[in-house]
């Protein structure tokens, strides 16, 4: 099993924590964590993709063991991830990369493809919406109120996300035998969240998600026009983006792959041998060349 490096770097004076495996001249993937957890929710997928892929699994700026500046110290936008994500993805000279995205990590990674097309080589999403349609109401309902107004009844509202209780429904949230998901994950999210300041961190970037729904139109074009080979692997029980979500994809990815699980929210704690094998088979056959065939040489 591939060796898995955990490594930190400085961006634009930020410290980014990452983790690394495989081989650095193989094709590079490139796994974008979403709320409320961090690289770790990777680290079992990375050694089952780590023995012929470049891995690379960042902590976003304020989650995991990346800094986590204060909000008075630094301007969380998602625009501002998604900069020290290509800021890093210079360090390590990744010029052309895939992406596997999941959740906010799906916000990030659709800004760098919009900003540089051409380096992304192919796009896993997991359950990473790029569409408003599907987005569930009743998740959904305080964040709109919260773009809406800002107001500390708003913010009471939003802030029930940082509770224990809630970190711990998005992992067991249609899940068919929640037994399966260790309480580990969810404790480490709720510690890091719970670091003073860490709050506000999150209500900054819960309130800057709004921009995310105006860019889509230019991320439906992006597919259209690329046709950049993209799966789209899916809990089909997720109730923070419905089914909807996954299906919207291939309006304008016609040529996208959909799997749809009977999971939830993070299908890697409940399906990772399913949701890795497609992902296997999919990076496959887009990034590595065709064998060559030979043909035979009559006596």
């Amino acid at each position: 099993m591939a060796s898995v490096h955990h490594r930190n770097a400085s961006v634009d004076g930020q410290r980014l924590f990452y983790r690394e495996a495989g081989p650095k001249d193989a094709p590079t993937v490139v796994l974008l964590h979403g709320f409320p957890t961090s690289s770790c929710t990777f680290q079992n997928l990375i050694p089952l993709l780590a023995d012929r892929y470049h891995v690379i699994a960042p902590d976003h700026l304020g989650f995991g063991f990346s800094d986590a500046p204060p909000v008075d110290e630094f301007e969380y936008t998602f625009d501002a991830l998604a900069n020290l994500t290509a800021g890093l993805l210079g360090q390590l000279k990744a010029e052309r990369f895939a992406l596997y995205v999941q959740d906010y990590g799906a916000q990030v990674g659709w800004r760098l493809a919009l900003g540089n097309p051409g380096a992304v080589t192919a796009i896993v999403s997991q359950n990473g919406s790029g569409y408003e349609v599907g987005f569930a109401d009743e998740f959904w309902k305080p964040v709109r109120a919260y773009w809406a107004e800002r107001t500390p009844r708003t913010e009471a509202a939003l802030r029930q996300a940082l509770t224990l209780d809630a970190v711990r429904w998005q992992y067991i949230h249609g899940v068919p035998d929640p037994s399966l998901i260790g309480p580990d994950k969810w404790y480490l999210d709720f510690a890091m969240l719970s670091r003073p300041g860490n709050d506000l961190v999150q209500l900054r970037l819960m309130a800057d998600y709004a921009r995310n729904l105006i860019l889509y139109p230019r991320l439906h074009s992006y597919l259209r026009e690329s046709k950049v080979p993209l799966l789209v692997i899916w809990g089909r029980n997720d109730e923070i983006f419905r089914l909807e979500s996954a299906l919207a994809f291939t309006a304008d990815a016609p040529h996208a792959e959909v799997y749809l699980l009977d999971g939830g929210h993070f299908l890697l704690e409940s399906h990772l041998d399913t949701a890795a094998g497609a992902t296997r088979h999919f990076l496959d056959r887009a990034l590595l060349p065709a064998p060559v065939r030979r043909t035979p040489v009559a006596p």
